[in-house]
């Protein structure tokens, strides 16, 4: 038998209630992506901050649901000598309410398929590849 939880809410999804579902979801990414993020840790952030945003020359920091950064890096291009750190997951928060709120769907779907396109581009799966994972329901999810 499948089992859902059905979250409701009153008031908008703190960040402990987006840590739970990511790390929930993170047993249930495709096959595909699992080599990938052994030490995996996810970290959730409100917006993304000035320098990243610079960095990645967003135009609105709204538009950035999730970034994965690697561990030997200290920022895009920029690598520690040591490389000791997890891989790190960071989810936006508000970036990610917004989307959910324009997109009607479920909250848990949003970030499983923001997990699943920023661990795929990191890795270089391509469009077509990130596309056909999201659109996958299997390993739990529904």
């Amino acid at each position: 038998m499948n089992q859902q939880i059905l979250m409701n809410f009153s008031a908008a999804p703190t960040e402990d209630d987006i840590s739970v579902i990511a790390n929930e979801q993170l047993g249930n990414l495709p096959d595909e992506l699992n080599e990938f993020y052994e030490d995996l840790t996810i970290k959730i952030e409100e917006i993304p901050d000035e320098t990243t945003e610079s960095d990645l020359e967003l135009e609105d920091p709204f538009d950035l649901l999730a970034l994965y950064k690697a561990g030997k890096e200290l920022a895009p291009g920029v690598e520690k000598k040591a490389a000791n750190d997890d891989d790190v997951l960071v989810l936006y928060r508000r970036p990610i309410l917004d989307a959910w709120c324009e997109s009607g769907l479920d909250l848990t779907q949003m970030i499983r398929e923001a997990m699943i396109e920023e661990i795929g581009n990191h890795f270089d799966f391509s469009e077509d590849e990130i596309e056909e994972m999201s659109a996958r329901h299997y390993q739990g999810m529904l």
